[in-house]
């Protein structure tokens, strides 16, 4: 039996002890890339997806955007699928994928190109076929950036809800989140002012959450220690005031879900400083968190910029960026999950 146990622990998909995590595993073994980071997920029609940026390091311009699909139970080998190569011949790095598949129509993939995130713009490139091929880059409207890191959501009458923010070349910086909106998937777009002044509190990359009826509330990454939250009783035409949760935030990157059965799933960095551990969090109202997972914990490591999502199946699939070095991908059951309370925004041991 104990010969059994250690032959089951070597198994990449049995490696973790929780039983409501079902898979973990890496997306490639190597690449044409030494360094990676913010990877997305996403369902399509014809099966899973996923993207990141990769290149020697963050912001160099050879970092262009890879895309994988999940066939037959495994993750083909990455293609680059857009560049920051210009007609002029300068190359900019690529940023911060986002893949979306909305209803009945192309999967999308928003990207940004530029030296920084303060001289960025966003580009749009879609597909038919699942993944496979791409149409031609199209860049987006001046003010219009896509979602920043995060997916957007799809509302009821088919608005495309893209959560993003701003950075800006000011000392200091200032971040701030605001939304923007598509109803001709893409075409055209409106967008918020910006929701705050980037200083009291600089947030951005924002997550949407669905609260019920047309409230909805979105959480994110900021520079003031802790997750921020903020709520639209609109379908996120307006927004409420800005304000600060108990979780702490490394000023790291985040995302979060609203499952079928009404409950809110947080992914993030439960910790003041660095990007380990890498914990879940559940909610059943946005106020009130719960410990649920910890995926990563080896100190002193970086395990950041994750993307979840909840597949037709009811399962959860989660990627994130595992040490620079790779993609690490992870399939969770939620009805498996054992919560235990967050008190003043520890973790439980």
């Amino acid at each position: 039996m104990k010969k059994l146990s250690l032959i089951l622990l070597c198994i990449p998909w049995l490696s973790h002890a929780d039983p409501a995590v079902l898979k973990t595993e890496y997306i490639y073994d190597t690449g044409p890339y030494p360094s990676i980071h913010a990877t997305t997920i996403v369902e399509t029609p014809t099966g899973m997806v996923s993207a990141w940026f990769g290149g020697t390091a963050e912001r160099n311009p050879d970092v262009c955007i890879w895309v994988s699909r999940l066939v037959d139970g495994k993750w083909t080998e990455s293609v680059e699928t857009a560049n920051g190569v210009q007609p002029d011949g300068t190359r900019h790095p690529t940023w911060n994928p986002v893949l979306f598949q909305p209803r009945e129509a192309p999967l999308m993939l928003f990207y940004k190109v530029g030296p920084s995130p303060s001289t960025w713009w966003g580009e749009l490139k879609t597909s038919t076929d699942g993944g496979k091929t791409w149409s031609a880059a199209r860049k987006l409207p001046e003010g219009i950036f896509g979602p920043i890191k995060n997916k957007p959501v799809q509302l009821a009458n088919g608005d495309i809800l893209c959560p993003t923010s701003n950075e800006t070349d000011t000392k200091p910086s200032e971040w701030a989140i605001y939304f923007e909106r598509s109803s001709d998937l893409g075409k055209t777009w409106e967008r918020t002012k910006l929701l705050h002044d980037g200083l009291k509190v600089s947030a951005i990359q924002p997550s949407i959450l669905f609260l019920g009826g047309d409230k909805l509330q979105a959480v994110g990454r900021t520079r003031q220690g802790k997750v921020f939250q903020i709520t639209s009783a609109d379908t996120g035409r307006t927004w409420g005031e800005i304000s600060l949760t108990e979780l702490p935030n490394p000023n790291s990157g985040t995302d979060a879900v609203t499952l079928k059965d009404g409950r809110h799933l947080l992914i993030y960095n439960h910790t003041a400083k660095g990007r380990s551990p890498l914990n879940l969090a559940v909610s059943k109202d946005g106020k009130v968190w719960e410990a649920a997972l910890v995926l990563e914990d080896e100190p002193k490591k970086e395990f950041s910029y994750p993307a979840i999502i909840q597949t037709s199946d009811g399962l959860v699939h989660i990627t994130y960026t595992w040490k620079r070095l790779k993609v690490k991908h992870v399939v969770v059951d939620p009805t498996k999950l054992t919560l235990k309370p967050i008190v003043d925004g520890t973790w439980p041991q």
